[in-house]
């Protein structure tokens, strides 16, 4: 049966060229188009697509206003369209903490080198996204029930609370004992993670969970245009602990920094562990398809960390990833991966699962501590 998508523009030239470009895919179909945000939300309740794609800037209602209420009435996997600029970047990190999925560039000849190769990627990415629909509305009936326990419990709790004597309500409430962090586990010197489709949100969820003290450098490979890389390290850092920044030529790696890979550039890790720094080329090799990329990034700190690394693989499309945490597993680094069922797409999680490489599948949520209970952070 094939995927049902409603295409929701305010153009009726985009939304008709994006429609087209589904409709030649024997495994998708188009069920109606919406002109608005609030056309899309009414139309995702009555006619429950499987995938919505969507325009950022709407009138009556824009895109980040409807992909939140769409979660809100009936969970449906998104695929945004952005223009690659600055206030782009922004409108569309909002859509995805809103509950968007994944994102492309509203301009075709920005997706790909040629339109044949535009087209399947938009394509693939529908296909790819559509897999979520089935999870994403359990765990929606799995929060409305833990939601109406919680009340039932709330209210059971008033209930004994109010019954309460005086003597009772008079005693001294106890403090919570300061946990202090124990000595740092001194195997790791960095940690790495690479991710793609999926992981703006599997980014912020991990790291604003992670101490100001953290001991060591963090780099960070998200597949993502030039134009969002900045408003997005800039967003992470105003969220987090730690610092996060946008990677230049020449940073020094410090502890409790976190640098982005620069969209479009490749990050290379250089020196030695003791005074590692960073260089930022651009590379116009056909050879690559990701710019930046995984591989490249993590084979270089396999050269500059050998078995200092904690490398961690995110979700995302594709394999990319996997022969650089080859070459970190052979210089005696540990490699995680995030599990399937927290992935929005289990692809590059899969490759290096697959090829025995990674360790050890962990969930989303609970990646956070399990790194930092690796660094002795509790």
């Amino acid at each position: 049966m094939p995927i049902r998508v409603l295409v929701v523009d305010d153009s009726s030239f985009f939304r008709r060229r994006v429609s087209e470009i589904i409709e030649k895919d024997p495994d998708l179909t188009v069920i109606d188009t919406a002109l608005n945000g609030k056309d899309a939300v009414d139309k995702a309740v009555r006619l429950k697509p499987d995938v919505i794609t969507m325009d950022v800037e709407m009138p009556v209602m824009d895109g980040i206003a409807s992909v939140r209420e769409i979660m809100r009435q009936y969970p449906t996997p998104i695929l945004m369209f952005s223009s690659l600029t600055h206030d782009g970047a922004k409108a569309t990190l909002d859509a995805l903490e809103a509950g968007a999925l994944d994102f492309l560039p509203k301009k075709f000849e920005d997706i790909a080198r040629n339109k044949e190769d535009a087209v399947l990627l938009l394509q693939t990415r529908i296909k790819q996204i559509s897999k979520r629909r089935i999870s994403m509305r359990m765990a929606a009936l799995r929060t409305s029930s833990l939601n109406r326990v919680a009340t039932s419990r709330a209210n059971r709790l008033n209930e004994q609370t109010s019954s309460l004597n005086k003597k009772s309500l008079g005693e001294s409430k106890k403090t919570t004992p300061v946990v202090k962090s124990r000595s740092v586990n001194k195997k790791f010197k960095m940690l790495a993670i690479g991710t793609s489709t999926g992981g703006p949100v599997a980014l912020q969820t991990i790291l604003t969970r992670l101490p100001a003290n953290f001991p060591c450098p963090i780099i960070l490979v998200q597949h993502m245009p030039a134009a969002f890389t900045s408003a997005f390290a800039s967003r992470l850092n105003s969220m987090c602990q730690i610092s996060v920044k946008e990677a230049e030529n020449g940073d020094q790696l410090k502890p409790g920094c976190a640098y982005l890979a620069p969209g479009g550039k490749q990050m290379m890790v250089e020196g030695n562990s003791a005074s590692a720094k960073l260089s930022i080329r651009d590379d116009s090799s056909e050879r690559l398809t990701y710019k930046p990329s995984v591989d490249v990034t993590f084979a270089t700190a396999s050269k500059v960390y050998s078995e200092s690394v904690l490398a961690i693989i995110l979700t995302g499309m594709g394999a990319d990833g996997r022969e650089g945490c080859r070459l970190l597993k052979q210089q005696g680094s540990l490699i995680w991966a995030q599990d399937e069922d927290s992935c929005v797409v289990y692809g590059m999680p899969q490759a290096v699962c697959s090829a025995g490489i990674s360790s050890e599948s962990i969930s989303l949520d609970a990646m956070a501590d399990r790194i930092k209970s690796e660094f002795n952070l509790v």
